[in-house]
């Protein structure tokens, strides 16, 4: 026997009749009902019983209590979503779960609860009586509160929702760019979470609308004072069932109005930015040079401050991320190391936004260690840069300005300046959206600079970019860079990033300092296998031998000038020093394995081959494409690799 199957429309799977049966029986019981009040309302006399003089009173008092029911929602739920979706606390799921509990809670219990706490013989009742002469029940007041009980928990859900999925990057930031946190509520966080904060409003309007049972147990059912819509078509079911009927369908069709205008936003879920085509990367503009200061740049510095300023860094970081930090003014820093060894954790520290790890923090003569964030002169510029989607480029740019109390209108010339030493002042109107990747870090940069910050972070910024855009970038930062007062750290991945823009490279592995030194020496000399590749060269750790190095990976090495036996060491081999054979090499060779290739992949002009082995730890060879198709190789193909003693460096460790 075969089983039906609904086929839908378009190319999907077939729907079960199994499901699409009782899915199809759910609907019509929702929508019997709605089309009953339609079949059943007496159209001819339906504007009548609209204009009825009790349903017009009904109907203002209605749009008061519901308007005010808002209004009190907005101003207590707001804060209360927010508090739930950025403050950690004990108790969060009881204050959630007491948030939630007015939409499953019967409303006449509601209403009851309403009579116990604020009634004349309540809680607080006489207590409010007594002090401010105010009477809740029987009173407009009553029934507003009563709606504002049953309706504020759609806002505060639909808002907690939008700011849950508002990734806090942008609010951190706004306050690196020295906005306080009542600054960046305003100015970041709500405009960002605005499709939730309306989606919620709208929800907790409609609900305020229709509430009946708490209103009615709360505050009662006296006509001009709490008798709202609702209580009316109650009153009226009972002596004319026909006007009833049209005051429903009225409800029926604004509640149906606020659904279909929401389209669905039930959680308001901050929307992503739409983004439409941006225009091919330019070539860096022209312009002044690092160390030319334009006018309107200079005159909107905070506090008056002077271009051309001088601050060191002295950090102690303790906790996760151990290690101090000294520098002179002008000095950058690459901070490089695996994922998990603590660079982002080390960024954060200094800006104060971590709990993992505490900075000691001095920038010039200034103790900051105590300062909020937004007043420690720190800017951050994540890895895809954060600008506010919801304000254009030189909005951005001049946010951190006006967040120093900047006026507008000299923010704004400065920020354009920024723009245009940047080389993207053309595209001050934009919106993120319509930026490129590298446009938008040049805006993200300028932002930063914009604000003379004494101690500049940049959390992998070119990371994002194709290598065309990313040169072109690295180029404008690299330049910028070296007329800067100030110490910037820059996470990094990319060599080339830490050799050309970098005066110095701290090495982290499990939040402790490796290596600190210059890049040459860096590259030269790595104590860590993750820089040691990172670099292109392969590395293997181990303890020191009479002839070179026993591998933590199995197997001896041959160097030619090894330490002192028993002395921990990395051995360091350059891709294009291993030679690779099909069959097995005679003469100079001290190293050599027999081993597999696993992948060749391009390296510029050359191949990079990686061959495993048994008898040693994977190894990289560099050859030249004519040299890979002589010997045939290929995934899989058998191999001998050889490794000169002397071309092998030992550092120890």
């Amino acid at each position: 026997m075969k089983r039906l199957r609904v086929r839908p429309s378009g190319n999907g799977p077939r729907t079960p009749v199994v499901l699409a049966v009782p899915a199809l029986l759910a609907v019509a019981f929702l929508v019997l009902p709605l089309v009953g009040v339609l079949a059943r309302t007496d159209w001819a006399a339906f504007a009548g019983h609209l204009t009825q003089p009790g349903t017009v009173q009904a109907l203002k008092l209605s749009l008061l209590v519901s308007f005010w029911a808002l209004g009190l929602s907005l101003l207590l739920g707001v804060p209360l979503a927010w508090l739930l979706a950025r403050v950690p606390f004990r108790g969060k799921a009881l204050v959630r779960s007491l948030v939630l509990l007015p939409m499953v809670l019967p409303p006449t219990v509601g209403g009851v609860a309403l009579l116990l706490a604020f009634g004349r013989r309540g809680l607080l009742g006489p207590w409010l009586e007594s002090t401010f002469g105010i009477t809740l029940p029987f009173h407009t007041s009553g029934a507003v509160v009563a709606a504002t009980f049953v309706a504020m928990p759609f806002l505060v859900i639909s808002l907690e929702g939008a700011l849950g999925g508002l990734r806090p990057r942008y609010e951190e930031t706004a306050a690196s760019l020295g906005a306080s946190p009542v600054r960046v509520f305003f100015t970041v966080t709500l405009p960002m979470v605005a499709p939730g904060l309306l989606a919620g409003a709208a929800l907790t309007w409609a609900r305020a609308l229709g509430e009946f049972g708490a209103t009615i147990t709360f505050a009662g059912n006296l006509p001009g004072t709490t008798q709202t819509l609702p209580l009316q078509v109650y009153l009226l079911l009972q002596e004319e069932p026909e006007a009833a009927t049209s005051v429903s369908l009225l409800l029926l069709a604004i509640a149906m109005g606020v659904l279909v205008a929401l389209r669905g936003r039930w959680t308001g879920t901050p929307a992503s930015p739409r983004r439409t085509a941006p225009a091919p990367e330019p070539e860096p503009a022209p312009g002044p040079g690092p160390d030319s200061s334009p006018e309107a740049a200079g005159a909107a510095l905070p506090g008056g401050e002077a271009d051309g300023g001088r601050w060191a860094l002295r950090a102690e970081v303790g906790g996760f991320t151990e290690l101090a930090l000294d520098a002179g003014p002008g000095t950058t820093i690459a901070v490089v190391g695996p994922n998990g060894a603590g660079k982002t954790t080390l960024l954060r520290a200094l800006l104060g936004l971590t709990p993992r790890a505490h900075a000691t923090l001095r920038l010039g003569d200034a103790d900051v260690t105590e300062l909020p964030p937004h007043r420690r002169r720190v800017a951050w510029v994540p890895q895809d840069g954060a600008l506010f989607p919801h304000l254009s480029a030189l909005s951005n740019t001049a946010y951190g300005l006006r967040a120093h109390g900047v006026p507008r209108a000299e923010a704004r010339r400065a920020a354009q300046a920024w723009l245009d030493r940047l080389g993207v002042g053309q595209l001050s109107h934009r919106r993120p959206a319509q930026l490129s990747g590298g446009q938008a870090q040049r805006v993200a940069l300028a932002r930063a600079l914009a604000t003379r910050p004494r101690l500049l972070l940049l959390d992998e910024p070119l990371a994002a970019l194709d290598q065309t855009t990313r040169a072109h970038v690295r180029h404008t930062l690299r330049s910028h860079l070296a007329g800067f007062g100030g110490v910037c750290l820059i996470v990094t991945h990319d060599p080339v990033e830490a050799v050309s823009l970098a005066d110095r490279v701290l090495v982290l592995e499990d939040g402790r300092t490796l290596q600190d030194a210059s890049p040459g020496e860096v590259s030269r000399h790595p104590r860590s296998p993750w820089v040691a590749r990172m670099l292109g060269s392969n590395a293997w750790p181990g303890s020191a031998s009479a002839e070179g190095l026993a591998l933590d990976g199995g197997g001896a090495l041959v160097a030619a000038e090894p330490p002192p036996p028993g002395t921990r060491a990395l051995a360091i081999i350059a891709p294009e020093a291993v030679a690779v054979h099909r069959e097995k090499p005679g003469g100079s060779p001290r190293n050599v394995w027999p081993g597999t290739v696993r992948e060749i992949t391009a390296s510029g002009s050359r191949l990079r081959v990686l061959v495993t082995s048994d008898r040693a730890p994977d190894l990289v060879a560099e050859i030249t494409p004519q040299a890979a198709a002589e010997l045939g190789l290929a995934d899989g193909v058998p191999v001998w690799t050889g490794v000169k003693a002397t071309e092998v460096t030992v550092v120890t460790l």
